[in-house]
This record gives structure tokens, sequence and C-alpha cells, in this order.
């Protein structure tokens, strides 16, 4: 009897020790449909994602959306596809045209978007992917402007539907501080600045934007049902902070109002959570006032020093600009405009001492925002030319973003599916970089450890659910009857 017992013990740990928790079933079976991007598509999708760090809430909207708003508010459409306010000039038409003219229809999209977009030059006449890439905001602004509490419902539903827990939105609700920079004019001297802003009202930005932040807000929930209804979106449980964008394009007195008004808007609101600088890095203003803009970074943050910043920085390639402006601007943002984030950062091996760089950035734990899609339709700059998997190799946080999925046609699972495709990532890779997506938010740090909770739970959700895919395919999918009405 006690060899009975003995061999039923040793058959029992035998099988506890080969037994799999349901985390690494789902790893197998997630290397089991690498090769077949119907499935691996279908199982991103429904992978909790965490937070999308690095979206511009603008840019997020899809075409169609643009379209419709367009419509709603009787505006017209020029030659060059850009909506104009009425009455329609001579050249213009009506954008409810596009209802029943699908040739403009067509035309509306491609132009709003990088759909069916391919770069082209000829003599007096070219343009690349970042130029139309950029142009579309142009062309949309007029609409874009007023209409953000529709812009965050489909952004935040979107997210929702694809298993997203937070976003932070970069977004420009202030309509006052760049007026009021101008109208001051530019001095040298900060202090004497921001005292002169300060004298010509410049206060008055922060209730201004956090009244329009609430309007938003409030019209998103409507939308939305988040009432506790039945009916709430999905999008309902996704917590959003925002982050104040600054336009690096404009004259640097604009840019130091805007500044300005960013830091004392993330003091006084929590839903700000951070400033980042926007305008193509490249642009003439940008580049030649790159230096200057992270002294006024640098002389905020001093003055501020708990309110948190991403900046764009690094998303240029060679050939972009000369040699010399790859040279430093994503160190200039770590060390003088006190980045803790980098959006893009695609030229870091570009940059003077790269690798020291490199270091600098996992030493200080400065996390990079990638944005897979967005890097190959702007710079041209995928696969083995991205420097993501150099970050991963020398220990500098990553996350996966968006960046503008509605211009690049493209979404949170797309970009998973890139990285996934494009750079051989396990299971427990992808889990790692949905943590540091909020490990590296600026969420308060209730939110984030609430969010943290509620990412695990997600995961064994998920995880009960695959764990048991490979040991019985399909079992965890609603079948239907084979009638003649479900072929």
């Amino acid at each position: 009897m006690s060899r009975l017992r003995f061999a039923f013990l040793y058959f029992f740990l035998c099988a506890c020790a080969f037994a799999q928790t349901p985390g690494q079933e789902t790893a197998k079976y997630f290397d089991s449909i690498r090769t077949s991007p119907p499935l691996l598509e279908a199982f991103l999708r429904e992978m909790p994602k965490g937070g999308d760090l690095h979206n511009h809430l603008s840019g997020a909207v899809y075409a169609e959306s643009y379209i419709q708003y367009a419509i709603h508010d009787n505006l017209c459409v020029t030659q060059a596809l850009a909506f104009t306010s009425a009455p329609c000039a001579e050249t213009s038409v009506p954008a409810a045209s596009a209802l029943t003219n699908a040739v403009l229809y067509r035309e509306l999209l491609d132009a709003l978007s990088m759909r069916d977009f391919h770069a082209f030059s000829q003599a007096g006449l070219s343009e690349s992917g970042e130029d139309h890439f950029f142009a579309t905001f142009g062309r949309f602004g007029m609409v874009s402007r007023v209409h953000t509490g529709e812009m965050l419902a489909e952004v935040a539903s979107r997210a929702g539907r694809q298993n997203e827990s937070y976003l932070e939105l970069t977004l420009g609700l202030d309509r006052l501080s760049a007026a009021i920079g101008t109208k001051v004019g530019w001095d040298e001297d900060f202090d004497r600045m921001r005292q002169k802003l300060t004298a010509a009202g410049i206060d008055a930005a922060i209730p201004q934007t956090r009244k329009a932040l609430d309007d938003a807000e409030t019209e998103k929930n409507r939308l939305l049902h988040c009432d506790g209804s039945a009916r709430a979106d999905p999008g309902c449980k996704v917590t959003i902070r925002y982050i104040h964008e600054v336009y690096r394009g404009t004259p640097k007195e604009q840019v130091f109002a805007e500044i300005m008004t960013g830091f004392a808007l993330a003091k006084a609101d929590h839903r700000y959570v951070a400033i980042n600088p926007v305008m193509p890095e490249d642009g003439l203003t940008s580049m030649s006032d790159y230096d200057l803009h992270m002294r006024m970074f640098d002389y905020f943050h001093k003055l501020y020093p708990d309110v948190h910043l991403t900046e764009h920085a690094g998303e240029l390639a060679p050939g972009l600009v000369p040699p010399e402006g790859l040279r430093l601007h994503i160190r200039e943002a770590v060390e003088v405009g006190h980045a803790q984030r980098i959006g893009h950062g695609v030229d870091v091996m570009e940059e003077d001492r790269p690798i020291e760089l490199l270091r600098e950035m996992a030493e200080k734990h400065v996390a990079v925002e990638i944005c897979l899609t967005s890097n190959d339709l702007i710079l041209g700059v995928s696969g083995d030319r991205h420097p993501f998997p150099v970050y991963r190799k020398f220990g500098v946080p990553v996350v996966i973003a968006t960046d503008d999925e509605g211009v690049s046609r493209s979404d949170m699972t797309h970009e998973y599916l890139r990285a996934v495709q494009g750079y051989a990532l396990t299971y427990s890779d992808l889990k790692k970089l949905v943590r540091d997506s909020i490990d590296y938010s600026f969420a308060e740090p209730q939110v984030k450890e609430q969010l943290g909770r509620d990412l695990n739970s997600r995961f064994a959700q998920f995880e009960s659910i695959y764990g048991t895919e490979l040991r019985n395919p399909g079992a965890n999918t609603k079948g239907t009857k084979d009638t003649k009405e479900n072929r």
C-alpha cells in the first residue's frame, strides 16, 4: 500500500512540475500563431495594451469624421481640398457635395490622411510623406478646433474597444497665450518676459483652457453614455489625461507664452499632466530656435520642478536636415530641457556620442515613445533602420504609441502588430511594453497604482481565455449554426 501511495505522490508531483500557468500557456499560443497575421492581429486586439502616451488628438481622428463635421458646419472645400468657411468661393464647393460626389469624397479621404499616399517628385513640384502628413492638419484645422468633444469620444471609444485603459492626449485648447505673447513682444530676459506677460493678463488663459476642456469632456461623456447606463461605451472606462502642446514653429514670444501657460495649467488642473513642443522638428524656426526652446523649458522647470515634460526630439532622419542638425536634439532635450520622455527619438544613432547618450537615458529612466507607423510614413524609417531594438538593447525604457492614428490610418493594435512582426517580440516582451506604458505615464500616483491593478486583472482574464486556446482551439469562440442564413 505504501508503494502505491508513493507512486501516486510521485506522479502527482511530476504533473505539478510540468503544469503551466495560464500566462505560460498564452505565451505558447502566441508563439504558435506568429506566422498567421489574422490570428496574431485578433490576439493583439484583445490583449490588454495599457496606455497610449503619445497621441495627438487632432491627428487621431479619422478623415471620415472630419468630413461629417464639415458638412454639419456648412463649410466649403477648396481646390486644395481644405475646409474653409462659407459662403463658398467660385473655386470652392459645399462640403455636403462630397455625399453625392464619390470622387470628391475619395479625394478628401486621401487629402486628410495618408491613405493611398505615394511620394512624388518632378520639376517644380514634389510632395514627400512628411509634407503630406503635416499638410493634413491645415486642411482639417477649421473643424478640429471646434469639435473637441466629438473627437474625444471617437478616440476614447476606439481605445476602449482595443482593451486600452489609459490615454495621454496631446491637444491645444489655449486660445489666448499666443496672441498675448505677440502683443507683448520678445524680451531676451526671461524674468522680464514673464513679468510682461503676467501684466498683460496671460493668467486668463488658465480658466479659458479649463472651461474648454470641461465642455469637451461633458460632450464626450454624453456621446458615449458615460452616465452609468447600460449603453455605456467601452471608452467610458478609459482614463484620460492631457498634455499641453506648444507650437515651436511659431515666433519665440508665442512659444514662451505657451510654455508659461502650460506650466501654470499643469499646476492648476490635475488633468493636465505634462507639456510638449509640437510641429515638424525640421521646420526653419523649430531648428533655428531649438536651443532657445530648451532653455525656456529649463527656465520654467526651475520654477515648477514637479511639472512633467515629454518632448518631441529626434523625429529626424539623414537627408531631412544637414548632418549637423542630427547631432544634439535628443541630448539637449534630456540634459537642458529636462525631458522625462522623448517622443520618437529616431535619429539617436546620429547624435554625438550615441552610446554615451543611450546609457545616460537608461540611467535616468528617460522613456522613448516609439511610433512605428508614423516613423515609416513621415521619415521612411522602419525595420532594421529603426532604433527600437537599439534602445531595448541598452536598457532604455520604451513604450509603443500611435502618434496620429487617424492621419496614419492605424490604431494601437496595428502598432503592436508592426512591433511583433518587425522585431520578433515574445509574449513576455509585450507584457513588459504594456506595463511600462503605465509605469512611465504621468498619471497621478494613486491613479497609476489603480491602473496597475486594473492591468493585472485584465491580463488574468485575457490569459484565462488564451491559456486554453492551444489545448482546445476555438473553445472560447462563440459558434453559430451552419444554416443557410449564416453562410
